[in-house]
């Protein structure tokens, strides 16, 4: 069919933008069609015709209107009976359009992408509120986080706001594995001043429009850890949020970051602190291990 894409986009309105290099002008009828992959479940969208000269075309697709589960969708052109899958030559990957598509309040995340094959895709996401992380280091004895709060509504300005970074012991021996998957966390297991207070260590956090800065001291840390073995599951809590957030590494391209992302560790007294992800992709700070 020779449709490559050249340039793929979610626009803030959650509309599939896409600029096609074509070989032969999109016939009226064309079809755009999403497949999700493991089931076979189908969307397909009627396009209009791209003109007799054209070698060039531009696309827009609503997509909340389609009303498509998390998961992954490949896309299709069918046009005269014939169906091919998309290419494309658009990484799909712009930190700074993330950050701006972030800003909003949403429950479905949208993007586009390029897969390993160099087809075009879709990758949704279930969306909350999160504190997600940038930077992490250990530096003179203390933990520093950065990073930018997304899916919170807030607007990306100078407004300073009050805000706390809180950590929550969790015995590994006791663990709930669920609390690690997003999807098994309801509003009351976010937040991380629940159970026992005193497994509870809170600091200052900066806040400035959507980004924030976190430090605190590591020997607190350690001191706060019963028998130096155990972990913290850091949050932030906002002025102007209606739930703690989270710290995790959602809006880049790389998953699975438990075993792709390793941080060095610092020893305090003699016990090893390293931060970590969980399988959802949260962040870890692990005593002991």
């Amino acid at each position: 069919m020779g449709v490559v894409v050249i340039d793929a986009e979610v626009t803030l309105a959650d509309v599939l933008s896409l600029r096609l290099s074509i070989a032969e002008p999109l016939a009226d009828g064309t079809r755009l069609i999403l497949r999700r992959r493991g089931t076979g479940e189908e969307r397909r969208v009627t396009l209009g015709a791209s003109g007799g000269r054209t070698r060039d075309a531009s696309v827009a697709v609503s997509l909340a209107p389609l009303d498509l589960d998390p998961g992954r969708w490949d896309t299709y052109l069918e046009q005269d009976g014939v169906r091919a899958r998309i290419q494309s030559a658009d990484p799909g990957f712009s930190l700074d359009r993330l950050d701006a598509y972030a800003l909003g309040r949403r429950t479905l995340a949208y993007r586009a992408y390029r897969t390993r094959n160099g087809y075009l895709a879709l990758k949704i996401d279930p969306a909350e509120p999160v504190a997600d992380v940038r930077a992490v280091w250990f530096r003179e004895g203390r933990f520093e986080v950065t990073g930018l709060l997304a899916y919170t509504g807030l607007d990306d300005d100078d407004q300073h706001r009050h805000a706390t970074l809180a950590l929550r012991h969790s015995d590994p021996a006791h663990s709930d594995p669920a609390h690690s998957d997003p999807a098994h966390r309801d509003s009351g297991d976010s937040d991380p001043g629940h159970g026992d207070p005193a497994a509870t260590v809170r600091v200052a956090a900066t806040v400035q429009g959507v980004r924030f800065h976190a430090a605190l001291s590591l020997c607190d840390v350690l001191a706060a850890t019963p028998d130096s073995q155990g972990s913290w599951e850091p949050y932030l809590e906002v002025d102007g949020v209606d739930r703690a957030l989270p710290l995790g590494a959602r809006l880049d391209d790389v998953e699975g970051k438990r075993r792709r992302v390793h941080y060095p560790r610092a020893l305090v007294d003699g016990v090893p602190i390293r931060p970590s992800f969980t399988p959802g992709d949260e962040l870890l700070l692990e005593v002991g291990a």
